[in-house]
């Protein structure tokens, strides 16, 4: 697959550029019951993520492409179907490369939706 079914795209679920740590990229996101959420991200060309933290652990899988997580200054190479767990309160960051599609689960609210 070279994209995210239609389904996971819908536009009341997109993930608006204000709640973005990465410029121009498209993503989309679901809220459980208990409030912890997931998202799905598609990166259309290469682009570097500013620094930040979570106040919740956030769990990662690149599906294509490759991304590289910056985590208290440490690089850690994603390529498809390697994952990681980001700590909660951990600073990160990265990299991706044009194609790359990614997973996240976040142990708490990440997107407010607003």
């Amino acid at each position: 697959m070279l994209d995210f079914p239609g389904f996971m795209k819908s536009s009341k679920n997109r993930i608006s550029n204000k709640e973005q740590n990465t410029q121009d990229i498209e993503g989309y996101y679901y809220t459980a019951v208990d409030g912890s959420q997931m998202a799905f991200w598609t990166c259309h060309s290469d682009r570097t993520s500013k620094k930040h933290k979570h106040d919740f652990d956030e769990y990662m899988v690149c599906v294509s492409g490759q991304y590289t997580v910056i985590m208290n200054d440490k690089e850690y190479v994603l390529n498809p179907g390697d994952e990681i767990l980001i700590p909660k309160g951990t600073e990160q960051g990265g990299r991706c490369i044009a194609g790359t599609r990614t997973i996240h689960a976040f142990g708490g609210k990440r997107i407010t939706g607003d």
